[in-house]
């Protein structure tokens, strides 16, 4: 292999993301909208012939010249991003995957967690991480006649995630309530697990959970070498089911409740999936209808809404007491800021 330079990729260097943008068209991927750190290596005429990028913990669009491939270029990316991710203090690492690029990742140290036939690998770099997380999960494991799951990731928590919370607490023994705990929300995750036990106190037979690194949101799931939006959706339920059963078996978990959300194509497709694929593995799933208010759905967008437009008094129809009761104090003030900076709060 030549001496390459690799380099990070700035967002104003307009020639070199061009080139990034050609050589992932050319190599059948498309560039995620999620990243936060990308690199580029240099021939000696300073074309781009590798790339690759980073978003949280993460490494994403990895990416060789077929000009170049066999060279152990994707070896230095690699590399120079693990780098790049301890030098932030990011030790465990992930990444999505081809399924025929597995074994090769596999040689570089990443692990298989789970894997959806023809479609996507996730991976990461300790060999005991996903087994040593359910090993901690058996161990809070409680014997109940019902046992049933939450995922919510409450952006921020309504009226509705406390309706859907108490109809699956009663009519179950037991609830484990997993909040995402990735940072990709406008409500921070700190905030979002505070407002959700805040609401929830009054039930007895609740145990929270945070979501770990392996409950992946919509909003952080990889999109670049998927073929379109449906697919993206249809990979990410089916690997997002794939890890919930194995975890759902540690816990013994048997049925899942979800809420409904009739204007969003990408829940509809999610909760569909979900309906065929949970009972596959003895997990009853639960579409429960939303609560409403005057007639409509209650959603965190409308919430969101509410709080950009400063009309409290519609949020208080919307949110419990407890929620309402934060966003009147001044804790939240940089929060509400954040959520009016925004130039689009209503979707996720």
């Amino acid at each position: 292999m030549s001496d390459y330079t690799i380099t990070q990729i700035c967002p104003s260097d307009k020639r070199a993301n061009r080139l990034i943008d050609e050589l992932l068209t050319t190599e059948g991927i498309r560039r995620d909208a999620n990243l936060d750190y990308t690199c580029g290596m240099y021939d000696d005429d300073m074309n781009i012939i590798a790339t690759g990028s980073c978003f949280g913990n993460t490494l994403r669009c990895m990416a060789v010249s077929h000009e170049h491939q066999g060279e152990g270029l994707m070896n230095s990316i690699v590399s120079h991003l693990i780098e790049v991710q301890f030098s932030r203090g990011n030790t465990h690492l992930f990444l999505y995957t081809k399924c025929d690029s597995a074994r090769f990742f596999g040689n570089l140290g990443f692990y298989e967690i789970a894997r959806i036939n023809g479609q996507i690998v996730f991976m990461e770099n300790k060999r005991t991480g996903f087994s040593g997380y359910l090993n901690t999960l058996e161990k809070q494991k409680e014997e109940a006649p019902r046992v049933a799951a939450l995922v919510m990731n409450a952006n921020p928590f309504t009226l509705g995630h406390q309706y859907l919370v108490e109809k699956a607490a009663a009519e179950n023994d037991l609830l484990h309530l997993f909040i995402v705990s990735e940072d990709a929300s406008l409500v921070p995750f700190a905030v979002r697990k505070k407002l959700v036990m805040e609401g929830t106190a009054h039930l007895k037979n609740i145990r929270y959970h945070d979501s770990g690194p392996y409950i992946i949101s919509n909003a952080t799931f990889p999109s670049y070498f998927q073929k379109d939006e449906q697919a993206v959706i249809e990979s990410h339920a089916m690997l997002d089911l794939t890890i919930f059963a194995r975890i759902a078996a540690a816990l013994g978990i048997t049925r899942r409740y979800v809420g409904e959300e009739p204007t969003s194509l990408v829940t509809g497709i999610y909760n569909q999936i979900m309906s065929d694929k949970l009972p596959e593995n003895g997990i009853e799933c639960i579409i429960v209808p939303r609560k409403e208010s005057y007639g409509k759905a209650i959603s965190a967008s409308t919430v969101r809404m509410a709080l950009k437009e400063e009309n409290w008094k519609k949020l208080k129809e919307l949110v419990p007491k407890t929620t309402f009761t934060y966003f009147q104090s001044p804790e939240a003030k940089p929060v509400i800021e954040r959520i009016q900076s925004c130039a689009d709060v209503i979707h996720y």
